[in-house]
Order: structure tokens, then C-alpha cells, then sequence
């Protein structure tokens, strides 16, 4: 057979935003497949499977994201010569993604003119999970014993949808007197919820009105210092929000720490449950150690089978402990307990016989704690620049919303997000801890305000400093700023500025300066998470999807 000289052929494919338009190009002879992509960050680059008849097999093998708004995925192909193709596709998770569906055959002719077939990715709603979807294109040329086959590989965010589907055939039609009565109905409730609204809104400004009047005596005295002018790594936030001075904040409150309030007694009787016998347990190397804590990695033999074994992290406390210091690593712990995701990592079992230490013990993760890890990622940078990559960075970042997107949709606030408080295994899994005993371990991330109690300072919200108010955009702030040690390697963020002044330097407009070899596009994401008002924050929904994004972007054309 002779060959045909390959001709020159583009496809680009313009993709409108929030979208992702996959397009494939085969020709047959010349051999080609590519894939042509321009995303909403505005890179553009050409991504080829097959040419002059040669596969790319590296090509082939990466796993790109889909964001989960997209649903459907289009190809532009034809060839040649007469070419055969047979389709399938395979799903890890049919319980949270239908099967994939082609708006062509499952077999027959590659089509000889360029024409467009697309293929289908409707998510369930039944479950929140990453589903990895795989499109096998078996290719025959001229003879049923040349087959060529060719795997796409996809990954897709699928959510758990909230709102109910519509049936239009099990739906009884309604009634005017119905109609009637609920309408009735739904005036009476928002009356209600409006007169709630109002009631709530006004004890809150007397209350404000009488905070402010307090503190107006004593301003001159104990307000907050004023920024110096040491602020040359620092950035003003000069976004809508932040255009206005803020002028209601008062000084820094000290407030009773509830955890105190609990006794040994109780921390013991709460995790009743999951004690388990000391015999069991088998403590190895020390991971980490504090003043009055350690970590071990363990052995926990299995009750129903002890010729089975399993590693786990042993939390546990050393002899000059103090018995508050012993309750609040057991209350800690019990942060994230009950709750699953594959981005959280909480404890399994505890152990607090009479006369033993108390030990929490949770999964093993073989690279230990993510803020380590990542000092040394950056210890070795200078020998081993391909050591992580930002694309993995982003991955890490990736996860770490998710598991908090998690907890936001169940109501769990975390209050002390950081990268102390998560770990990472050797494929780059990353789950989000409690915070037992990391103010012991990393006591210079903690600071004492003069209420003898330490605060991650430099991970908090304005309105946490000031206020104490904790909710999910407290932690959604906390993640911009976890996202920008992930970006330094470990850093310490505002590491010159005295805790006393940080809630001033906020108030202020001052941020962390955007981190080198950061992109733009990146450090937007941070600074969107530190906006004054906590509504104009974006929720952890968002953040995956946007991450998600740039991460696709940054796999197209590595």
C-alpha cells in the first residue's frame, strides 16, 4: 500500500465557558487523532493520540477532569480509507453516574467526511463522588486482524443532587382549591419567617449599639494598633468589599473556651463506643513530638481475625500531661467522627483503660502530615526541581475542598483548616484531620491573646479574631490560606506580623503577597477566599469546581 504524503490539518475547536469540548481527529491515511482545547483561562494547545501512524501512548494515558457542569463530551472524526470502528464504555460508579451514552451505533464505519458525534455524561444525583468513565474505540483497518484500540480516560465530579426530579406522570394535577390553600399557606410561612428575620436583626444591632458603647470609653487606650510601615510582603485588597473602611470591629474579645468546660469523665464516656483493648495495639517509630504529645505510627490487630494487621496513626499523650490537656485531645478528636468522605480522616478507635495513656487511633497515610511533607518537598526542590509539580499542588487543593465542601453541606464547621491538620499518603491522597494536639506540635502557629488560650492567628477570619463568630466562610477564608502554603511549599503565612496586630492589618486591607511561580489565575482564588464580608466569600462548591478547572486546564498541555 502506498502512502499518501500526511497533509496538514487543524481543528480548533472554540468552547464556550464552564465547558469542556473534547474534539478528536482521525484520519486514516495519513494516520491521526488529536484533541484541540481552549478553556476559559485562555490556554490553547493541541493534544494528538495518534499521528503519522504512530499512537501516543503518554498522551493516551492521562485522566483529564471534567468539571461537573459538563454533560457531554464531542468528538469530530473521519477517515480516508475504509476503517471500522466498534465503542464501549466502562463506569467505576454507576451508583453516582449513568453509563455514557453516544448519539451514534456502537459499531460500524468510520464516516469518510468530518462529522461530530457526542457522547453523553448525565450524573445520578444519588451521591457526591469522582467517577472515572473510560471510552474504548476499537479501530480495524482493511483486515479483521489489524485492530488498533484506543482508550479515552475521563474523570467527572458528580454531586448529590437537592433538588427532586419532576415526574410528570406520577404527578396528580391540581386542584384551584389546593392551589388555593397552599398559596395561603406559603404567605402565612414567609410572614412568619420575615417577622422572625426582623426580631433577630434588631437584638442584634442593640446588642452591637451596646458592644460599640463599651468599647468607645476605652478605644483610645486598647484598640488595636495601627499598621506599621513594615509592609512590603504584604498586599491591600483593594476589591469592592474592602472599599469601604471598616469602622464597627471592635478590640479582640476574650471568650471561655467550651472544650475547658468538659471533664475527663465526659470526653471518656463520649467515645465509649469505639474503645478498644490496649492488647491490640502495637506502637512503633514516633512520628511526631510535642511538649506533652506524640504521634506513633501503629499496628492495630483486627478483633475478629488477629492474624490480620492494619497501620494507623496512635495519638497519644506523654507522663506530664495534665488531665485538661488529655480531655481536649479526646474532645478534638472527636471533630470529624461519623462522617465519611474519601477527603476526611477521622479517628477509628480510642483506648482509655485505667492505668494505660489515652490513644486515638485513626488510618495510616505513609507520607504523614501535609505541612511536613511539603517542607520537604522544598528542602529537596534545589536537587529535584520535578519533585511535585503545581499540577499536583492543585490536586491537593482540590481534595481539601472537597472534604470541606463535605462539611459545609452537613453544617460542620472545622474552625482550624490548615495544612497541620491534613495528611498525604504516597499517591497523593490528601484527607483533612482534627486538630488533636497540633498546638502542641506546631506551637508557632499558635498564639496566646491574653485569654490563656491559643488561636491559629494568621488562619483565621477577621470576624473570628474579633468576634469569635465561626462559620463556613471563617473556614473558606482558612483554605485561602492553605492554598497558599500548598503554593509556597510550607511556608508560614504573615510570619512577621505580630498576632496582636493581625486583626488590624485585615481590617486594613493587608494580605499575603501572591506566592512566586503562582499563577494569576490562582492567586484570584485565594484573595476571593479573604474578602471582609463573609457573604462575598465563595462557598467550597465553587472552589471545587473552579479548581477543578485550572487543574484540567494545567493537564491539557503538561
Amino acid at each position: 500500500v502506498s502512502r499518501v504524503e500526511p497533509s496538514v490539518h487543524k481543528n480548533r475547536r472554540h468552547v464556550s465557558e464552564g465547558a469542556v469540548h473534547d474534539s478528536a481527529v482521525i484520519v486514516w491515511w495519513p494516520d491521526w487523532l488529536g484533541s484541540s482545547l481552549q478553556l476559559r483561562y485562555g490556554l490553547d494547545a493541541e493534544l494528538y493520540y495518534v499521528r503519522n501512524d504512530l499512537i501516543n501512548h503518554y498522551a493516551l494515558s492521562f485522566n483529564l477532569l471534567i468539571p461537573s457542569e459538563t454533560n457531554n463530551l464531542h468528538f469530530s472524526w473521519h477517515a480516508k480509507s475504509k476503517v471500522e470502528y466498534k465503542l464501549g464504555f466502562q463506569v467505576d460508579n454507576t451508583m453516582a453516574i449513568d453509563m455514557p451514552q453516544a448519539n451514534i451505533s456502537v459499531q460500524g464505519e468510520v464516516p469518510r467526511a468530518l462529522s461530530v458525534f457526542r457522547v453523553e455524561l448525565s450524573c445520578t444525583g444519588r451521591l457526591d463522588s469522582e467517577v472515572t468513565i473510560l471510552m474504548q474505540l476499537n479501530l480495524t483497518i482493511n483486515s479483521s486482524k489489524n485492530i488498533t484500540v484506543l482508550n479515552f480516560k475521563r474523570r467527572k465530579m458528580c454531586y448529590k443532587s437537592k433538588v427532586p426530579k419532576f415526574d410528570p406522570v406520577n404527578t396528580a394535577p391540581t386542584t384551584s382549591t389546593r392551589v388555593f390553600y397552599i398559596s395561603v399557606g406559603v404567605c402565612c410561612a414567609v410572614i412568619f419567617l420575615v417577622a422572625i428575620i426582623l426580631a433577630v436583626l434588631h437584638l442584634h444591632s442593640m446588642k452591637r449599639l451596646e458592644l460599640d458603647d463599651s468599647i468607645s470609653d476605652s478605644s483610645s487606650s486598647q484598640g488595636l494598633s495601627q499598621p506599621s510601615t513594615q509592609t512590603t510582603q504584604y498586599l491591600r485588597a483593594d476589591t469592592p468589599n474592602n472599599a469601604t473602611p471598616v469602622t464597627s470591629y471592635p478590640t479582640l474579645r476574650i471568650e471561655k473556651n467550651d472544650l475547658k468546660s468538659v471533664t475527663l469523665m465526659e470526653a471518656k464516656a463520649k467515645v465509649k463506643d469505639i474503645a478498644i483493648s490496649r492488647e491490640r495495639i502495637t506502637l512503633k517509630d514516633v512520628l511526631q513530638e510535642g511538649t506533652f504529645g506524640r504521634i506513633f505510627h501503629g499496628i492495630l490487630i483486627e478483633e475478629k481475625d488477629p492474624s490480620k494487621e492494619k497501620q494507623v496513626f496512635v495519638k497519644t499523650v506523654k507522663d506530664q500531661a495534665s488531665e485538661v490537656q488529655v480531655t481536649m485531645m479526646l474532645t478534638e478528636s472527636c471533630k470529624l467522627r461519623g462522617l465519611h468522605h474519601r477527603n476526611l480522616l477521622p479517628i477509628t478507635h480510642v483506648c482509655v483503660e485505667e492505668g494505660e495513656k489515652p490513644m486515638v487511633l485513626l488510618p495510616y497515610m505513609n507520607w504523614g502530615n501535609l505541612k511536613l511533607f511539603l517542607r520537604q518537598c522544598k528542602l529537596v526542590e534545589a536537587n529535584n526541581p520535578q519533585a511535585i509539580s503545581q499540577q499536583d499542588l492543585v490536586h491537593m487543593a482540590i481534595q481539601i475542598a472537597c472534604g470541606m465542601s463535605y462539611l459545609a453541606r452537613r453544617e460542620v464547621i472545622h474552625k482550624d483548616l490548615a495544612a497541620r491538620n491534613c495528611v498525604i499518603d504516597d499517591a497523593l491522597q490528601v484527607k483533612i484531620t482534627d486538630n488533636a494536639l497540633s498546638r502542641d506540635l506546631f506551637p508557632m502557629d499558635y498564639h496566646c491573646l491574653g485569654d490563656n488560650e491559643n488561636r491559629p492567628v494568621r488562619w483565621m477570619a477577621l470576624e473570628s479574631l474579633v468576634n469569635n463568630e465561626f462559620s463556613s466562610a471563617s473556614d473558606v477564608w482558612a483554605f485561602g490560606v492553605t492554598l497558599w502554603e500548598l503554593m509556597t511549599l510550607g511556608q508560614t503565612p504573615y510570619v512577621d506580623i505580630d498576632p496582636f496586630e493581625m486583626a488590624a492589618y485585615l481590617k486594613d486591607g493587608y494580605r499575603i503577597a501572591q506566592p512566586i511561580n503562582c499563577p494569576d489565575e490562582l492567586f484570584a482564588v485565594m484573595a476571593c477566599c479573604w474578602a471582609l464580608d463573609p457573604e462575598e466569600r465563595p462557598k467550597f462548591q465553587q472552589l471545587v469546581q473552579c479548581l477543578t478547572e485550572f487543574h484540567a486546564a494545567l493537564g491539557a498541555y503538561v
